[in-house]
């Protein structure tokens, strides 16, 4: 985690990329975190980082307000996205592989002895008793669901006797 090298061009590409949809480092509010990475910044970036140069002059904004921001300061390494590596040796690394996490289930990976138990214990709908497939562990559940309307009247004056009988009528 972190943003490299901030005196350099690629670290304030990285920081201007990763403000790209943020105003702050962490969180919606200016904090310690925005005032250490403002501190790791040699000076306001280029025009052409638009991003990174909006932030830099709101925080610098705070100068004298800087000790009073929320929050605590933590090595510079600790900021930013999880895929950059700390080239300032200020913090530690995250290395974590983002790609071994399986957010849909893959089908690749063995089934665990609970979700077998689980599927093995419900019974099949009527559409998969009829087929009778070979391999019953491809089957998808078939979902159910309900649909409830609830109709109110438009005020409690409203005569729902009134109302009903103008609905027989119309139909």
């Amino acid at each position: 985690m972190g943003f490299g090298d901030l005196k350099s061009p690629a670290g304030l590409q990285v920081l201007n990329d990763y403000l790209a949809d943020k105003s702050y480092i962490e969180g919606y509010v200016p904090s310690q975190a925005d005032v250490a990475v403002f501190e790791a910044v040699s000076g306001p970036p280029p025009v052409d980082l638009c991003h990174a140069l909006r932030w830099y002059n709101h925080i610098k904004s705070y100068e004298k307000e800087k000790a009073s921001l929320p929050g605590m300061k933590k090595a510079l390494g600790k900021y930013g996205p999880a895929n950059v590596e700390d080239t300032t040796g200020s913090g530690a690394t995250d290395n974590r592989d983002d790609d071994d996490i399986d957010l849909f289930g893959s089908d690749e990976e063995e089934e665990s002895e609970e979700a077998k138990k689980l599927r093995e214990g419900r019974p099949l709908t009527h559409s998969m008793s009829q087929r009778k497939p070979k391999n019953l562990h491809l089957l998808a559940l078939v979902a159910k669901f309900s649909i409830l309307l609830d109709v109110k009247p438009w005020d409690d004056e409203t005569d729902m006797a009134k109302l009903e009988a103008r609905q027989e009528h119309s139909s």
